[in-house]
């Protein structure tokens, strides 16, 4: 299994445009969002009846699928994956709070699809394809890429 060094390198052979790193740094964050929000859409009266927390924000598809998620993290880094399942938090509070408001599903999938279309335009601009075309895992070392360059000090 590669580091989390080596996901990072190569990851950023096809992330060196300013413009193009600009983007990502909006738009990956979205899409984990968005997805997050999808997850969190589809219906989940088994868990809510099985659990009783009367806990909407966790007792959801979403918190779910982050939990195997922050496994992978986990795998990596220890301290990227308490990075990350703070930003899931932030995730799973924010959208059960615009679920109030707007049907979360179709707002999901508005964000869903702009940011995509923001991240193949960055891709353009770099000029390379996506590193997920190569290896699907990469869709999770992007948010993991964008913590680590917006929030370290290196």
């Amino acid at each position: 299994m590669r580091t989390l060094d080596q996901w990072f390198a190569e990851y950023a052979v096809s992330h060196q445009n300013p413009k193009n790193k600009a983007i990502h740094y909006i738009c990956v964050p979205a899409i984990y969002f968005s997805i997050v929000g999808l997850l969190m859409s589809i219906p989940s009266t088994i868990i809510s009846n099985t659990l009783q927390l009367n806990a909407p924000i966790i007792e959801n598809w979403a918190f779910l699928v982050l939990l195997f998620v922050l496994v992978f993290y986990i795998r990596l880094s220890v301290a990227m994956a308490a990075k990350i399942a703070i930003f899931s938090i932030l995730c799973l509070v924010v959208n059960y709070y615009i679920s109030q408001f707007v049907p979360l599903w179709i707002f999901s999938i508005g964000v869903f699809a702009l940011a995509w279309i923001g991240q193949f335009y960055g891709h353009n601009i770099e000029g390379k394809k996506p590193s997920f075309l190569k290896d699907l895992q990469f869709l999770l070392i992007g948010p993991a890429w964008v913590v680590e360059n917006l929030f370290s000090k290196k």
